[in-house]
């Protein structure tokens, strides 16, 4: 039997521009799914179209085998949650996670919103007004309110995106954590790969509408499907394997070299090569170096360093992957 969400071939468009393309997926019940890809790459439009709140030009959505075109969209069981919570100011903390409860008795509507809440790190929280809120505790607020109702899907878009890094860093580890205390099945929409990679048991890629890649987290950063998947997930330079081998790669090269954030280290035993600029960080300098092909690459040195005129690099086999080569097609004149 099947079971779960399953995504036919969508398409979405808003007039001419086609924001969803022949899309196909699945999520697993009790699985968290992230769609990952820079703004524009059809991301959110696929979620509002799994919600039903964007018309499909073909193709299908199902749960549990079931089509639900004729569902409208407050009786699919499902949960949308946005960057902005949308959270009910006129109600307190426990006033907006019980909402959906209404037909709870008193006693058993509180005893959820208290359990909710301690889940989501806000016991005690329930009489607070949500002015008094910050940001990281509304969203808080807004996932244990998405869970209230038992949602057989929860769809998360952006939900942090609006925070900054640090609060972002910890709330992700508490939305991993939330869901999968619920065993709760979930369609988390971002531009964030750390996010993606936190959260995800799958993460899917997409671009101008287009689904590129499914995969679980380590084997897609193991393995992106080609260089617009390494590009979005930070590779970069893509060396030939001429140039590779010169830096000491020793690995198969049926393709090109992606060098990934850490996959140029300083050494000894390396090639030397200019350092252009150098960037001090938190606990680290990034030094720009330019290659004999001409384009620039990363290295990162613990601690704050001069930048020297020359560096000697070499490539780290675990901070690099092997994509394939562009497939060129031949132009035909006449």
């Amino acid at each position: 039997m099947v079971s779960g969400l399953q995504v036919r071939d969508v398409v979405v468009r808003y007039g001419d521009l086609v924001a969803v393309d022949q899309v196909s997926l699945d999520v697993a019940p009790g699985e968290v799914m992230a769609v990952i890809g820079a703004s524009g790459s059809g991301k959110s439009s696929l979620l509002r179209a799994v919600a039903g709140l964007e018309p499909l030009v073909s193709g299908s959505v199902s749960w549990d085998g079931v089509d639900l075109a004729a569902v409208e969209v407050h009786r699919r069981g499902f949960a949308v949650m946005f960057q902005d919570g949308q959270l009910f100011p006129h109600l307190n903390v426990g006033g907006n996670v019980g909402y959906a409860l209404h037909r709870l008795g008193r006693a058993e509507r509180q005893q959820r919103v208290n359990d909710l809440l301690a889940l989501v790190g806000l016991d005690g929280y329930a009489r607070r007004p949500i002015t008094a809120l910050s940001g990281g505790q509304a969203q808080r607020v807004a996932l244990a309110r998405s869970l209230a109702a038992e949602p057989r899907l929860l769809m998360l878009d952006e939900p942090l995106s609006a925070l900054d890094t640090g609060l972002r860093t910890r709330l992700v580890e508490v939305l991993a954590e939330t869901v999968r205390a619920t065993n709760t099945t979930a369609l988390y929409v971002t531009h964030d790969q750390d996010e993606a990679f936190t959260i995800a048991d799958r993460v899917a890629v997409m671009a101008s509408g287009r689904l590129l890649q499914v995969d679980a987290p380590a084997e897609l950063w193991r393995r992106p499907a080609d260089i617009e998947v390494a590009a979005f997930l930070g590779y970069g330079p893509f060396l030939d394997e001429g140039l590779a081998r010169q830096f000491g790669w020793t690995g198969a090269a049926n393709g090109l070299i992606a060098v990934g954030p850490d996959g140029l280290i300083a050494g000894t035993d390396g090639v030397e090569v200019p350092v252009r600029a150098a960037t001090v960080g938190r606990g680290e300098t990034v030094f720009e170096v330019e290659l004999p092909s001409g384009e620039r690459a990363w290295v990162r040195s613990p601690g704050v360093s001069r930048r020297p005129d020359l560096l000697r690099v070499r490539l780290s086999p675990d901070g690099c992957a092997v994509v394939p080569k562009p497939v060129v097609l031949d132009t035909v004149q006449g």
